[in-house]
């Protein structure tokens, strides 16, 4: 069974259930980890509903505590989460400010990557 993660009558995501539930306990750990709600709502009746204002605070504030990282384990822990939450930005339509322009097309290439495989 899939779920939704929509913003008012739009939907971001139609993951797998699995896929789902993956990236809602990482959104509390981040959540958690970085002291700001994300804005993703709780899955309830196969929805989940995004607040684009308080999604776009938390976007930037996983960007910024993901460009201060230098620890290798850290940055591998957290590359996959930051590209699919960069993903449902961009559909979105919530911008990412990330700086360095270097890190920042690499990082574009791998959001670009994995938002082919983001059913809708």
């Amino acid at each position: 069974m899939s779920q939704y993660f929509e913003m008012g009558d739009e939907t971001l995501w139609n993951p797998s259930g699995g896929a789902a539930r993956l990236f809602l306990r990482q959104v509390e750990v981040f959540e958690a980890e970085l002291g700001v709600p994300s804005g993703v709502g709780p899955m309830e009746n196969d929805e989940s509903h995004i607040d684009p204002d308080v999604f776009g605070d938390f976007v930037n504030a996983l960007v910024a505590h993901h460009r201060r990282t230098h620890h290798a384990v850290v940055l591998a822990l957290t590359d996959g989460f930051l590209a699919t939450v960069l993903a449902l930005a961009e559909r979105a339509g919530v911008a990412a400010e990330f700086g360095n322009e270097e890190w920042a097309a690499r990082l574009g290439e791998r959001v670009r990557e994995l938002d082919r495989y983001m059913a809708r």
